[in-house]
């Protein structure tokens, strides 16, 4: 029997257990996990050094190398996450809309987990704790495909998890993690038999080739080329900071803002102040003419830069004439994940709110809030850019169905 089975059936017999655990013992399984792994940190920081040196020998991207990247602080924000999961409701059980029909059958929906949840993910070793905490905590369990650049950590990291889960008398299998190479993916992506639906994160490749090969169900992430739009009404000292936080705070994320669109009657008078500050950074700046008639240092920007997430120290600038033409620009080029609007106009908020077509949109705030843990979902499995089922953050919720659920007294159809 093939590895790849026997964790697909090990997977589906660990659901059946979580399908019916309390709330109480899913809780205490995460606060346990937690605290093995603030326990575990220096095995799991050693673990992530012979990710990360293999990782420069290959000349990795300064914003890839971020996402792979644990310290102490991201491993106490891993642990406090799963905290923070066992903390929140308990989606599943939750019965609604019961309504009784003329003939006396009363139905309604119950919450239910989705099953076997596959996550197919590149080098980011906090997903592989964020991927299991609201999976088990939704009463799913979770077959982990990780990136290979990640390897080592997110082996350790899935090794504190299932110790953590034998102590507390649950089946290991709850949390499986895969380390072959792309054929055991490709058949992953076809294990209907005992995958119920697959999550992709990653680069805008990964998640074509799930969507486009994968047989299984899947929940669309998305990349994020987010746009910041500084309206001429905008107080221009709190948009130079919310750019600067926006593209600098961390550049290998996907809420980070990648492109400016900026209104041209303060295009002179706002430039200048943004390049100084992102200038502390060494913020490359890409602009059309218009910007470089402010810039003339600047480098001119292509078609292809409209486009782009860049995961680096790099921004595209898009002057225009009105909101209008803003909105027109972001969703011709966004990717359905964070916008924003900076401006002191209501009407012009409103208006950004209502046409622009992205799964959050933001007024006079930093793209960089777009997280679940920042939404108060204590983490999340991804930002779905998807219009089905999961939209934005998801967090417990969206990692569960519904069934139907009908009384009767002895009904039957005429």
């Amino acid at each position: 029997m093939e590895d790849l089975e026997r964790i697909g059936q090990q997977a589906k017999k660990a659901e059946a257990v979580l399908r019916t655990l309390s709330r109480g013992r899913k809780d205490a399984a995460l606060n346990r996990a937690a605290d093995r792994l603030d326990e575990s940190e220096e095995q799991l920081l050693s673990a992530n050094e012979k990710d990360r040196m293999a990782a420069l020998e290959k000349g990795m991207s300064q914003g890839l190398l971020d996402r792979l990247t644990l310290t102490r602080e991201r491993i106490r924000s891993m642990s406090q996450g799963l905290r923070d999961v066992a903390a929140l409701d308990d989606p599943v059980g939750e019965v609604t809309g019961m309504k009784r029909r003329p003939n006396g059958l009363l139905i309604g929906q119950k919450r239910v987990p989705l099953g076997v949840v596959g996550i197919i993910y590149e080098a980011r070793p906090n997903v592989t704790a964020d991927a299991f905490g609201l999976c088990f905590k939704a009463g799913n369990a979770v077959i982990l495909k990780g990136g290979s650049d990640a390897a080592h950590s997110n082996a350790a990291i899935v090794s504190v998890l299932r110790s953590a889960l034998a102590e507390e008398n649950l089946p290991p299998e709850a949390v499986c993690l895969l380390t072959g190479d792309r054929s055991q993916t490709t058949r992953f992506m076809k294990m209907n038999e005992y995958v119920d639906v697959l999550i992709p994160r990653g680069g805008a490749s990964l998640i074509r080739t799930v969507v486009q090969e994968s047989t299984v169900p899947v929940i669309e992430t998305g990349t994020g080329n987010c746009h910041i739009y500084v309206d001429e009404s905008a107080d221009l000292a709190m948009a130079v900071e919310i750019v600067y936080n926006a593209k600098t705070q961390r550049i290998g994320v996907c809420n980070a803002c990648e492109s400016l669109v900026v209104h041209e009657a303060i295009a002179e008078s706002f430039l200048p102040m943004l390049a100084a500050r992102l200038a502390e950074k060494n913020v490359e700046l890409r602009g059309d003419k218009q910007a470089r008639a402010v810039l003339n240092t600047i480098r001119e920007a292509a078609e292809e830069d409209w486009g782009r997430e860049y995961l680096d120290y790099i921004l595209s600038i898009k002057t225009v004439r009105d909101i209008s033409e803003a909105i027109a620009h972001i969703n011709r080029y966004n990717t359905g994940h964070s916008e924003a609007i900076l401006t002191s106009d209501y009407a012009n908020a409103n208006r950004f709110l209502e046409e622009i077509d992205a799964a959050a949109v933001y007024v006079n705030a930093s793209t960089r809030f777009t997280d679940g843990g920042e939404f108060g979902f204590g983490a999340e499995i991804g930002i779905s850019t998807q219009k089905l089922h999961a939209r934005g953050p998801m967090g417990l919720r969206e990692l569960t169905s519904t069934k139907y659920i009908i009384y009767g007294d002895g009904q039957i159809r005429p």
